[in-house]
């Protein structure tokens, strides 16, 4: 049987970036960036900071660079800018305001998970488009 990409593989990849996006950094405090501050201020750093630290490390360059390849710079860039005019629209029209700082950082969390997601979806979109098809270059011996 063929993988059938659909909404629900699209809302699956969007909702691990944001797992990853918002474990790495979130206005609430629980994070692992707040977690590595809070024990560098205590000078508690451990084996579990580094540990964590190259978990969410390899997280961030699977991710980032699966987007990268699947985008290309132009495309990230033209992604950026649609969520970018996408919060300036929902301003324009009142469904979105911004009463807060931890709001500015929510909404720009939120947009860098959308980033990723459209980044880890874009080969299987492009290819339900166009029929073509991305691959990785392969060494054969």
């Amino acid at each position: 049987m063929a993988y059938r990409f659909g909404w629900s593989s699209f809302l699956l990849r969007l909702l691990m970036s944001a797992v990853l996006v918002l474990l790495t950094f979130n206005p609430t405090r629980f994070s692992y960036i707040h977690w590595v501050q809070r024990s560098f201020e205590a000078d508690r750093l451990g084996a579990p900071h580094a540990l964590a630290g190259v978990v969410v490390l390899a997280g961030w360059v699977i991710l980032f660079r699966a987007t990268q390849r699947s985008l290309g710079g132009i495309g990230m860039f033209l992604a950026a800018a649609f969520f970018g005019t996408l919060v300036w629209f929902l301003i324009s029209i009142g469904a979105l305001t911004f009463e807060s700082p931890d709001m500015i950082t929510w909404v720009a969390l939120l947009c860098l998970s959308g980033l990723l997601a459209l980044g880890l979806s874009w080969s299987h979109v492009r290819r339900r488009l166009t029929g073509q098809i991305d691959v990785d270059e392969v060494d054969e011996p």
